[in-house]
């Protein structure tokens, strides 16, 4: 078992997607404008689901489905809701219409690109920036299409994150390139994560004053662009044994919508909600039976799905023991769970 997990493959009943993916999901997203949401994953296959929700019961249907030529390891959303962004293990980024079911490329790196999102801007119109294990970030006109701009990076990017105009670039070298989408033709600041190992996600701010970092250390550095008096950068532990002196990797951080909180999600299959303004844990929720690699909020922030399968963060020795241990859950979360707390001393 990873961490302390409960025997129970869903220990928090939540509800599951129906046809899951048969391999580990690398990257799930909501739709901007309906409760659609898409996985991609080890498998090569694009799925889209409809999720009913009334209250604490949630239904799902299989919509859609796509097969790429190689592992798919990220995804977003057109922002009609209309069409899915893609990139993966064959170096291309791919525009798949849902309606018509036909994808169109958009794009192509020299390695795999592990991130991919869509924005609108005021002068350059409909772009996509993809990050790659190429070192680079390129910026991709969705109309035509053609490369518009490209950034030679540090290192290979690990993670990314964008709520435009902020577009935080996390690298293996444990850099953050920030980028201010209306001027991305020079990055706005270059940070020092000041973690000890490996980022392996990064999140904005809703109101893009900041970003927090999840390392392969169980660590969150929240990170603020022009720190104050009242808001200072600062870290905290999290996922992690203490009985065991274990620390796991935190896979996927997402901010809620409307209240600001954040969630992280770790190898020792368990997901926190935090409350970045008063330091504190939220709740915290039981540990699933293998690592979590994905946790996204809905786009009103009543629903949050994770995704449940193995992250290699064991080696390819435990590969047998979860490979058929992939699922997708959906979680309602109430204002009781997520709405911001009076503040405590202390980061709890």
């Amino acid at each position: 078992m990873f961490g302390s997990s409960s025997s129970s493959g869903n220990p928090n009943g939540d509800s599951e997607l129906v046809t899951p993916p048969s391999e580990t999901v690398s990257s799930v997203a909501w739709s901007p404008k309906a409760n659609f949401i898409v996985a991609g994953s080890w498998d090569k296959t694009v799925r889209c689901w409809e999720v009913q929700s009334s209250g604490s019961n949630v239904n799902s249907v299989a919509k859609a489905q796509h097969t790429a030529q190689a592992p798919v390891l990220c995804t977003d959303w057109y922002d009609d809701g209309s069409k899915v962004f893609l990139g993966g293990c064959d170096k291309k980024a791919f525009l798949w219409d849902l309606g018509s079911n036909q994808a169109q490329q958009v794009g192509e790196h020299q390695s795999g690109i592990n991130c991919i999102s869509f924005f609108r801007s005021p002068t350059a119109g409909e772009l996509v920036v993809t990050g790659s294990w190429d070192k680079t970030l390129k910026f991709w006109d969705v109309r035509q299409p053609k490369m518009v701009l490209s950034h030679n990076l540090s290192d290979k990017v690990s993670c990314m994150d964008v709520k435009y105009p902020l577009c935080a670039v996390a690298t293996e070298n444990k850099k953050v390139t920030v980028f201010n989408l209306e001027q991305p033709q020079n990055p706005f600041k270059e940070v020092e994560t000041q973690l000890k190992l490996q980022t392996r996600s990064v999140s904005c701010f809703i109101d893009k004053s900041g970003f927090t970092i999840g390392s392969i250390e169980g660590r969150v550095r929240v990170e603020y662009l022009n720190p104050t008096s009242t808001q200072q950068s600062f870290a905290f532990k999290c996922h992690r044994d203490s009985t065991k002196n274990l620390a796991y990797a935190v896979n996927s951080m997402a901010f809620h919508p409307t209240h600001g909180t954040f969630v992280t999600a770790g190898s020792d299959g368990a997901f926190h909600f935090w409350d970045k303004d008063s330091k504190q844990r939220l709740k915290q929720f039981k540990n699933c039976s293998a690592p979590i690699t994905c946790a996204r909020f809905n786009h009103t922030g009543d629903l949050l799905a994770y995704s449940v399968g193995y992250d290699w963060s064991k080696g390819a020795g435990s590969y047998n023991e979860y490979k058929s241990n992939n699922h997708i859950y959906i979680h309602p979360t109430p204002e009781s769970e997520i709405k911001s707390k009076p503040k405590k001393k202390g980061f709890r």
